[in-house]
């Protein structure tokens, strides 16, 4: 069995954690659409885990009452860099919602499986309502929900096509894709003192700018304009043929920068980073975690998003497969990084001591099929 832990072992969700730790300013607040699971498949932890590992004071907000007072949203006051904004692992419409439409009646990242506990369109919620309360602090977006709607993108609850979430969300950067590689590299920039409005120079980073303004200068980098939002609400076919060249610019190795005029404004998304090396994403899975759900939620039931992974192992990040039906090579990419067997070793070792082991590990693999270490034979193809 496990030794008991101390609350300061999850990163805070309360205030008065935030005082068991001797702070009195927190850097960076996450809100999340999920509740808080401190384990390496969940969003929110892996990147509150990477903020700390960066050497940062960091909070979680996890499913915050919008209905209220918004006194969820003020309970750590203002953050000094920014707040992070995510609708959870899952888009909260496909999470809310059947492929008939019907409002589903469970939520597998909520505890107990109680549905209600977050907004439609959450990522736009969450943010508005920040920018309301404190309009002079940035707040980011990531997670799959920002990320998969990030150009003009069809909408299928609405039945219409949106414009980038960006537009919607008043947020003033988007993270698209895993978001370890580019907030390693923004934290490092923050800490040095460099503003948040110059974040824009950052890969795999989208925004909003005037039509009016140049396009941050990079020589490395091509630039490749879609059809606008406009044309898109007019021609069908200029739309699809916008997806492809998103599809396409996210899976190379040297990919262009990514332009699409909404009406005055311009939405740039910048390349995305190549494939995390070994090294690198045996960073993010080998930080800290307790891999339990935090203590406040014992009674208010198990969390089935957790029960299903709890027993096992994710060996590797990014699918090939690119099938129609899923967004995983859309989210994650379709080159494979893979983690050093010494890492994985490592956490078979924390799920055997977990204290509800049964003896056997339920899974070892990736996202969605096994393709550890799977790569093209000739990488200079692709």
């Amino acid at each position: 069995m496990q030794e008991q832990r101390a609350i300061t072992d999850w990163l805070p969700l309360t205030m008065k954690e935030v005082q068991n730790r001797g702070w009195n300013e927190i850097d960076v607040v996450l809100i999340s659409g999920d509740a808080y699971v401190d384990h390496p498949a969940f969003g929110t932890a892996v990147i509150g885990r990477i903020i700390e590992d960066e050497g940062f004071k960091v909070a979680i907000v996890a499913q915050p009452n919008w209905k209220d007072d918004l006194r969820d949203f003020k309970k750590f006051g203002k953050p000094k860099y920014f707040f992070g904004v995510t609708a959870g692992c899952m888009d909260s419409m496909v999470n809310h919602y059947t492929a008939n439409k019907r409002l589903r009646s469970t939520d597998a990242y909520t505890p107990g499986g109680e549905a209600g506990f977050r907004p439609d369109y959450a990522t736009i919620v969450y943010s508005k309502i920040l920018k309301e309360l404190y309009p002079d602090v940035p707040v980011l977006i990531g997670g799959i929900e920002a990320s998969l709607r990030r150009v003009t993108h069809y909408d299928y609850w609405a039945d219409k096509l949106f414009p980038s979430i960006l537009e919607d969300s008043k947020a003033d950067l988007l993270v698209y894709g895993m978001g370890d590689q580019p907030l390693r590299d923004m934290l490092k920039l923050l800490k040095k003192g460099v503003p948040f409005s110059n974040l824009e120079t950052i890969k795999q980073v989208a925004f909003l700018q005037d039509k009016s303004e140049e396009l941050p200068k990079n020589k490395n980098w091509e630039t490749v304009a879609l059809s606008s939002h406009e044309d898109c609400l007019e021609d069908k076919i200029k739309y699809a043929a916008n997806f492809k060249i998103v599809e396409v610019e996210s899976n190379k190795w040297d990919a262009r920068r990514i332009t699409q005029d909404i009406g005055n404004k311009r939405l740039v998304i910048n390349p995305p980073y190549k494939t995390m090396t070994e090294a690198e994403i045996d960073r993010s899975f080998d930080l800290p975690y307790t891999r339990l759900p935090h203590p406040k939620y014992k009674k208010r039931g198990a969390i089935p998003a957790y029960d299903m992974i709890k027993f096992s192992v994710n060996m590797h990040r990014g699918c090939f497969g690119g099938c129609s039906f899923c967004t995983i090579s859309a989210h994650q990419g379709k080159f494979i990084a893979s983690r050093s067997e010494k890492s994985i070793l490592n956490e078979v070792e924390e799920v055997v001591n977990h204290p509800e082991f049964k003896g056997y590990i339920s899974d070892l693999g990736g996202p969605s099929a096994n393709m550890y270490k799977m790569k093209g034979k000739d990488e200079d193809i692709c």
